[in-house]
This record gives C-alpha cells, structure tokens and sequence, in this order.
C-alpha cells in the first residue's frame, strides 16, 4: 500500500470527510495511486487540480502546505508588514481554503487582508497594487469544471508570481510535512486579534473608478449603449459582484442579467463547463433574447473569478454566433487604438501586447497605427511583466493587452486580465458602431477586408496516467528528436524551438539562434503561410496544439482549418 497513503490516514486530526472519502479507496489501488503517487506542481500560474484527499488533490492541508512555503519566502523578504491579499471565487470550498491560506499567514506573523465576499481576479491584482502588498493569494480554478479548484498567487507588482519565486515556494514545500509542518491559528482568532483585516467596498470604489477610466468615447456609451439591449451572464460566478455596477455607471440602465446564472454557485448547475470560449454556455442567454423579446445585439458572459469574457453577438444572417477569444481581441484592439487615434489621444509611443499563440492580425492593426506590437509567452504574468518595464524604462505607453483565450486587459491599472474592464470597453466598443449605424459582426468583415482573413483553431490533446506532466515532456522531446519536414503534407519551412532559441530553416538546412522568450513550445511555419505551435498546458493534462492561419478569403482560411484540425502528435 501507498506509505504516503498509510500516513494520511494514521493522522490523527484528518479531517472526517477527506478520512471518510480515503477509506472508501482502500480497496482501488489505481486510484490510491492517482492521489498519492507524486504532489501538484506548484508553477507560476499556482496550483490546480481536483478537489478531494491525496497530494495531488486541492485540500484544507495542501493549501496550508503551500501556504507555508509562500510564508516562508515572505519571512525571507522581510516583507511580512506589507501584507498578503487574498480573494476567492464562487467554487465549492473556495471560501475555506481562502481561510485556511489566511490562518497560516496569520499564525506565521504576516499581515491579511480578506475581501468579505467573492470578487473578481482582477480586483485581487488591483488590490495588491492599491494597498502596497507583498502578495496576494486568490482561490480559484478559472473556467474548469466544478470537481477542480486552484491556487494562483501574486507579486507586489501585481502579475502572477515570478519563475524564480515559484521555484522557492515549490522546493521550500517539498521540504514540509504536509500536517505538522505548517503553522496555523484559529481564522476567527486571527480576524479577532486583528492578523486578519476584512476589507469590501474600498477596495470595489478605487477597481471601478480605475476601469471607467479606461473608456475612450464615454457619451457614446451613455447615448447608444441601451439600444443594444444587452444580455450578461456572470456563469454562476464573481463577475455578477462589479460588472452589472460598473455598466450602470457608466451610464447603462439597459442591461439584462440572466437570472438562472446570477446567483454564485460552484455546482455551476446550467452548464457543463464555465468557460465563456464555449457557446452552449450561452444557450439560457440566447433563449432570454429571443423570449423576451428585447432583440439584443450584444451578449456577454465573465467566467467565475470574472478574469475573461466570451462574447456572442449577430452575424449577417440575424443569428447569435460565438465570437473567437482572437475575433474578440481583434475587435478590441482595433476600436482602442483608432478610436484614440481619432480623439487625439493615442500616444505617439503607443504600445500593445499579445501572447506568442494570438492572432498575427493584431501585428498588422498595431502596425498601421504606428503602435508597437509585443509579443510575450502564453499566460498573463508575462503581459505583466511586459507592463511594468515600459513603465519603468519610460519607453512605451501601453494601450492593451490580450491572450486568445479569452483574456484582455483595457488600461494599465493592474497587472492581469480583467473581464470587468474588458466587458465595459466591448459594450462601448459596440454603442461606437451603433452610432456609426454598424454591426459588430459587420466591424470584424471590415477589418478582414483591409487587412486579409485570418483564423484560428486550437486542439486539446488529453494526456492520461499517473504522471501525465512527464508524459508531456516526453512527447515534446521526441518532436524535437525528430523535426517533421511536412505536416499532412504540406511542407515545413521553419521550426522554432522557444525553450533554446533555435530557428532551423529546413530549405536551407541552417540552425540560427534567435532571441525567442524561453517555453517549452515549438512552432511550425508552413509552405501554405500556416503556423502550428504546440505546447504542453501548464495546468492541465493536455498538449495544446495551436493552428493560426491566413488567406485572402474565409473559404481558404476555413479549408485550412479543416485540414489541418486532423493534427496528431
């Protein structure tokens, strides 16, 4: 039998339910194995995984572990006054492992502040900025489904924790024992002492003033926005705390929230996945458009810690349609970049960023606005740390940010995606093309029209076993042992290898160095203008296939895709 098994049970003060759920496996050995055959990874983007007992599950005593690691790297700063932020999100135990994390910050001398209710992902970035914190902690697993919750930690800067502080956190935990090598006191106790400092509404006044900052065009909002009868859905979620209150003043008073989807609920019982990128989430919402007959033109959707959106709007043909998390950044970046140029106020040292497997048309847009397009490894700490070197070189004024899976960031005010802000500026993105007597969906024909069409598909490959991390490292090792020279046979012109910076050009047969951001991610450039970038998640169990293509037309693009959707590793 699994010792690390043995010993979880044989713990006294183990809790009655995660005891109760670990004699129910005594007898289901792979399962047992699934548990305790080796920890989560504790990375920059934190930890997520199952809830449940076991190492490899999210629990009272895996979140006061990797808490006390945290502490520990604090200690070390001498930073323990500045305090740690923590928030939380509408997930089943969300809450108590919000509290455990703030009993062992407490017991270990530092400093929290606990927002009283759940609140949005960004506003735990802005709090930590606002309040001058070390860290912040929030608990949350982002738009997985209900069985899963996470832990994503934060810097004083306000992006997600660094690979250097991850890497101490992560090896100061491997060194714990798991029960009684962890601090902790009473959570009332804490409050009560005053180690523990509740905070709410001075925090949500400062957020929101921050994000209506952001509104380029603010009477075009309060003039055309209501006729676009917009529908929101916060999936049972955070979102519904601060978006809802932030349309209202910036002066939209038509705004219909779906009811079955408002309450917080980490069931999430009127969907199969809280993930916004998906429209069959969107099915209560489509169905009120059309029941209550309001005609509405815009549809938006926050996934539960309120960090990403998904957008559905009217195609040509008077049906709702999904937009893409890219056909979303298109959009966005398009309307912030000339409506300031039409405003006067785009800066003349303007700046924007994408993630490396986001569409190469936000490049073409930046680029005839005379703005600079970044482009930073996938997941948003890197647009952070992007943020802060423009700030502080005084090199660049950033305008906007965003990640094709959904994520964008409107204004400089944190460090993270932000679908409170994003929501705001894609309502007034919409009331500007109301004004101009134009679609959204007839918007994104025109940018396809003057700078050519493109579109992207991403493949989720599900890797399976005890060790499914490993697996993934192996099957990109063995893609860089053996570098294809087609892909269903179309040819490979270029490889590039993001985790040492080699480009080989397979006409040529040269192996160049380029300054690439390091990852473990390949990209494939193709004879038919194709690029494919394959990269193991982070997070999950899968290998994440990226296909970004581009053509004169939606037919060629669209038989691209399908092409090259029968991709296998």
């Amino acid at each position: 039998m699994n010792a690390e098994y043995k010993k979880w049970l044989s713990y006294e003060g183990l809790d009655l339910d995660l005891r109760n759920e670990l004699e129910s496996i005594k007898d289901k050995p792979t399962e047992i194995e699934a548990r305790f055959a080796m920890p989560m990874s504790f990375g920059t983007a934190g930890l997520r995984s199952f809830m449940g007992a076991g190492i490899n599950r999210m629990n009272i005593y895996t979140v006061a572990q990797t808490t006390q690691g945290l502490a520990s790297l604090i200690l070390a700063q001498n930073s323990a006054d500045m305090g740690v932020v923590i928030a939380y999100d509408s997930r089943n135990n969300s809450r108590l492992f919000a509290e455990t994390a703030a009993s062992v910050l407490a017991a270990n001398g530092i400093k929290v502040y606990m927002f009283k209710e759940l609140r949005p992902t960004p506003e735990l970035s802005f709090a930590v900025l606002h309040l001058g914190a070390v860290a912040g902690i929030n608990i949350t697993a982002s738009h997985n489904p209900k069985e899963y919750n996470g832990y994503k930690v934060f810097w004083s800067d306000g992006a997600q924790l660094s690979v250097e502080h991850a890497e101490i956190v992560s090896e100061t935990v491997k060194g714990l024992d798991v029960f009684n090598g962890v601090k902790k006191i009473d959570f009332s106790e804490a409050v009560a002492n005053g180690s523990v400092k509740i905070i709410s509404s001075e925090i949500d006044e400062p957020f929101m003033k921050a994000v209506l900052d952001c509104r380029i065009n603010p009477h075009i909002i309060e003039e055309y926005a209501d006729k676009l009868n917009i529908i929101y859905t916060p999936f049972h979620g955070a979102g519904n705390y601060l978006v809802p209150e932030t349309l209202r003043r910036a002066g939209i008073t038509n705004l219909r929230v779906v009811p079955e989807q408002s309450e917080p609920d980490g069931n999430f019982p009127t969907v199969k996945s809280p993930n916004p990128e998906n429209k069959e989430g969107f099915a209560l919402a489509i169905n009120m458009a059309f029941s209550t007959e309001c005609d509405a033109e815009l549809i938006i959707g926050t996934d539960p810690d309120g960090d990403r959106i998904g957008v559905v709007v009217k195609d040509s043909d008077g049906l709702y349609t999904s937009l893409s998390g890219n056909q979303v950044g298109i959009l966005l970046s398009d309307y912030i970049i000339s409506a300031r140029a039409e405003n006067g106020s785009l800066p003349s040292n303007a700046c924007a960023v994408r993630s490396t497997v986001s569409s190469r048309l936000f490049d073409e847009i930046c680029r005839s606005h005379n703005v600079t397009p970044f482009v930073v490894l996938t997941g948003f700490k890197y647009v952070g740390e992007k943020i802060n070197e423009v700030i502080e070189t005084g090199s660049h004024t950033f305008l906007f940010a965003y990640e094709e899976s959904c994520g964008y960031l409107p204004g400089p005010y944190i460090r993270d995606k932000d679908g409170v802000g994003a929501t705001l500026l894609f309502a007034e993105l919409a009331a500007y093309y109301k004004s101009k007597g134009k679609t959204i969906f007839g918007r994104l024909g025109e940018i396809y029209a003057k700078y050519g069409y493109y579109d992207e598909l991403t493949l989720n490959i599900m890797i399976s076993g005890n060790d499914p991390m490993s697996e993934m490292k192996g099957r990109m090792r063995r893609l860089r042992d053996n570098p294809r020279s087609e892909i269903l046979g179309t040819s490979v012109l270029k490889i590039k290898d993001y985790s040492t910076g080699d480009v080989l050009d397979l006409i040529t047969g040269e192996n160049v160095k380029k300054p690439l951001p390091e990852t473990n991610m390949l990209v494939y450039e193709l004879d038919d203008t194709t690029e494919i970038a394959i990269r193991p998640s982070g997070t999950e169990p899968k290998v994440k296939v990226y296909i970004l293509a581009k053509g004169r037309t939606a037919r060629e693009v669209e038989a691209k895709l399908d092409k090259y959707k029968n991709y296998s590793l």
